[in-house]
């Protein structure tokens, strides 16, 4: 992605993944963006560098570029890229876990 961005303290960038509806008889089901459900899974695009605590020491993240994570359904601010793709930008503590 040609998309460059530096999130700040604990936040990341996290691109969605959109799932294909697909019938029973194996055909794909097109729906209406408003039909859609907001996806909950993604793709960590950036990492900041973590928050500082109460003694201005630096937490590292624990989730890291790559990383397929699961987060809260209405976490995150949505921002559309110059190549039109939607990022979500979230704070660490939405993400509930990593995909293995």
């Amino acid at each position: 992605m040609a998309f460059s961005v530096r999130p700040l303290a604990d936040r990341v960038v996290v691109e969605p993944l959109e799932e294909d509806v697909q019938t029973f008889a194996g055909g794909q089901l097109v729906l209406p963006d408003t039909a859609k459900e907001k996806p909950q899974h993604g793709t960590v695009i950036a990492v900041g560098p973590g928050r500082l605590d109460d003694d201005g020491e630096r937490v590292p993240m624990e989730i890291k570029v790559g990383d397929k994570v699961v987060y809260a359904k209405y976490s995150g601010t949505t921002f559309k890229t110059e190549e039109g793709k939607e990022v979500l930008f979230m704070k660490e503590n939405d993400i509930l876990a990593v995909l293995a």
